[in-house]
């Protein structure tokens, strides 16, 4: 044997010698390079039939083996309209959101107030996450009550209303969160560099892992609004929208989107029955809020005074305009995001999303099919089996 050949058996022994020691004293080295872990590393994944069915009721749910930290992501944030006095709340709020979510992720924050943020309550929210967060001031014209209104009027109305026992009724905060939510929230300087948005609010409650990411969802998928609730509104709070939103689409025909949902809220076409997207709860492209059909819609509604005279609320607002401006496949409903504000809570229920979300929500206590809901009527319109 000549001497290259001996070199090379040398270097071989060596090499294997070698394999097998670190086989046996690095656990990580024997599994990555055992025969199961490479065909792991280099076969596909056998579908199942299991696998079929999540994929059917879940939103693009990731293999449990890959991490969301290396899927592409959005041009996104939270927002989250709140009180320095919200503090204990709004901290339990997003430090769930980073348990559930976000810490694979870390999306931004923005955090809006009438008045600015204290110190302490930057540092209480900047110590739960790495992701960015700013602190907004809403400029005052967004946010108190226009000079147009005619006070005496307004004041009439409040005071009809809590005599009557309606919940707000004589809030003119509460008025002033409900037109800033519907018309200006995505117009503040600190939202526009974004186009999504994930709208928390203080005290709520994120009860299931969320294994994919919901914004990359409804961008590669051609959605606009999602919505985790669907609820029947306070009539006395609203009587005379529906009448002006029937007027609206008379003057704009243009804006109607073919295939809307406005049969989901109006099966007749004519009487308005109440339904809409309970918005505490929303995921959706500020596109859409920013466009021609909804700008013009806010503005007419806004000129009408009833955010004051009555006590219009952005969930109505939000819900006829996606329901009437957008194709109905463009608003979505995320099964999988356990979710509660309360008294109300969504607790998955479709295909394994409730396990594989390692739900901490009772499914027997879910809202969807409660008899205040309007999720029936939603599966309805979508053509889907109600459970």
């Amino acid at each position: 044997m000549n001497r290259v050949a001996r070199y090379v058996i040398a270097a071989l022994a060596i090499l294997v010698s070698l394999h097998y020691l670190l086989a046996f004293t690095h656990e990580g080295y024997g599994k990555a390079t055992s025969l199961s872990g490479i065909k792991k590393t280099f076969l596909p994944p056998t579908a199942s039939t299991q696998d079929d069915l999540d994929d059917l009721y879940s939103s693009g749910r990731l293999p449990n083996n890959t991490g969301l930290s290396i899927q592409p992501k959005a041009n996104a944030t939270f927002v989250i309209l709140c009180r320095n006095s919200d503090l204990s709340s709004i901290v339990n709020s997003v430090r769930e959101m980073e348990d559930r979510f976000n810490r694979n992720l870390g999306y931004p924050y923005v955090f809006l107030n009438e008045e600015p943020f204290t110190d302490e309550f930057k540092k209480r929210l900047s110590v739960l996450t790495a992701a960015p967060m700013e602190f907004g001031v809403i400029p005052h014209d967004h946010w108190y009550q226009p000079d147009s209104i005619d006070e005496e009027k307004a004041k009439a109305g409040r005071e009809k209303m809590v005599k009557d026992n309606i919940i707000y009724g004589g809030s003119v905060s509460y008025r002033n969160m409900c037109r800033f939510n519907s018309g200006f929230f995505f117009r503040h300087p600190l939202m526009l560099k974004y186009r999504w948005y994930w709208r928390i609010e203080p005290g709520v409650h994120f009860h299931c892992n969320l294994n994919h990411d919901p914004f990359m969802y409804m961008q590669q998928n051609n959605k606009t609004y999602g919505f985790t609730i669907t609820m029947y509104e306070y009539e006395a709070t609203i009587p005379t929208l529906w009448g002006h939103v029937k007027d609206f689409m008379k003057r704009h025909p243009e804006y109607i989107a073919e295939d809307n949902a406005f049969g989901f809220m109006s099966p007749e076409g004519d009487r308005y029955n109440l339904c809409h997207f309970w918005s505490n709860f929303e995921i959706a492209d500020m596109e859409f809020w920013r466009s021609p059909a909804y700008t013009a819609f806010f503005e007419y509604l806004d000129s009408l005074g009833g955010f004051y005279y009555e006590r219009w609320g952005d969930a109505p607002v939000h819900s006829i305009a996606a329901a009437l401006f957008l194709n109905r496949h463009q608003i979505h409903f995320f099964d999988e995001i356990g979710y509660e504000h309360n008294p109300y809570t969504h607790c998955p229920k479709l295909g394994n999303n409730w396990a594989n979300g390692r739900c901490s929500c009772d499914q027997k206590r879910s809202f969807d099919y409660d008899g205040y809901s309007c999720m029936s009527k939603w599966d309805k319109l979508m053509g889907l089996p109600s459970s």
